[in-house]
């Protein structure tokens, strides 16, 4: 028997060993990812903050579904590479990396870099 009783989250009924907080990993980390958006200047906040800029330049640069832009000019718009959402491989092994449905490769072009921009298509699932 759970002496919380019910869920820190969704406060659904627990039950499992005893001092059990949360129904599962989906409640705890909804409930820690609701209480950190409230705080200002948190980790948490920052990396979002990164993540939607990082879509919104994806989302600006590649209006034709695939588009190679240099990495200069992303890079000047705020965009940072580091953060990212999820991957997938292609058949040649080739890595893009994602912001949600925009990904990006870097490559290197003419002796310059480059980055490859797409965007998920159902086929990468």
């Amino acid at each position: 028997m759970n002496l919380n009783k019910t869920c820190l989250n969704c406060q659904e009924p627990l039950s499992g060993r005893v001092g059990k907080k949360y129904c599962d990993d989906y409640c705890k980390s909804n409930h820690f990812y609701e209480k950190n958006k409230t705080k200002d200047q948190s980790f948490f906040k920052s990396i979002d903050l990164q993540l939607k800029k990082n879509r919104r330049i994806l989302k600006e640069y590649n209006k034709a579904g695939k588009a190679t832009v240099r990495e200069e000019i992303l890079l000047a718009e705020g965009f940072n590479p580091k953060f990212f959402t999820h991957f997938w491989r292609n058949s040649k092994g080739d890595a893009y990396l994602f912001c949600y449905e925009y990904g990006y490769m870097k490559i290197t072009e003419n002796d310059k870099i480059k980055y490859s921009l797409v965007i998920w298509q159902p086929y990468m699932r």
